[in-house]
């Protein structure tokens, strides 16, 4: 019998103030630099208002909503060693790490945008995430044909 009870690795995040969601707080987290928290509010809020007001959507956290979700990764490719080669085994995308994914690529997709503010690169982002468009879509794509071309070796998955 186990002496101790291991804690739980998730940690529990707090919804944002103004949309009471918890995945725009891990934006908005994601999005803080050196604790600035105020500021990365501001960032991602006004970024979702110009998103919203140029798509012509009255609420911008259905265009957050859509928009993550058409990032979400549903399968993705996990290397695996099996009798001395490498393979690249296909895995469903579950829970937590479907959040992070999305997350991750979306935030990284707007600062890699330049010449422009982070304010405008996230409504930027978002409007192409909206429309099935830009890098942080492609990125789902590149995963999702990766996963398709290596379905052969599914079967190496226990």
């Amino acid at each position: 019998m186990p002496r101790k009870v291991t804690k739980s690795l998730v940690r529990d995040i707090q919804p944002d103030r103004m949309y009471n969601s918890v995945q725009i707080q891990r934006v908005i987290n994601r999005v803080m630099l050196d604790g600035k928290k105020q500021l990365a509010e501001r960032l991602v809020y006004n970024g979702m208002q110009k998103a919203a007001d140029k798509l012509k959507v009255q609420n911008p956290l259905e265009v957050f909503e859509q928009a993550m979700k058409n990032i979400q990764p549903q399968v993705e490719t996990r290397s695996r060693r099996v009798g001395g080669a490498n393979y690249q085994i296909p895995f469903e995308v579950k829970g937590q790490r479907q959040n992070h994914l999305t997350t991750m690529w979306f935030v990284q997709a707007a600062r890699a945008r330049r010449g422009i503010g982070m304010e405008d690169r996230i409504a930027a982002e978002l409007m192409d995430a909206y429309n099935n468009t830009g890098s942080a879509v492609k990125k789902r794509e590149d995963v999702h044909k990766m996963a398709e071309a290596n379905r052969a070796f599914a079967h190496f998955a226990r």
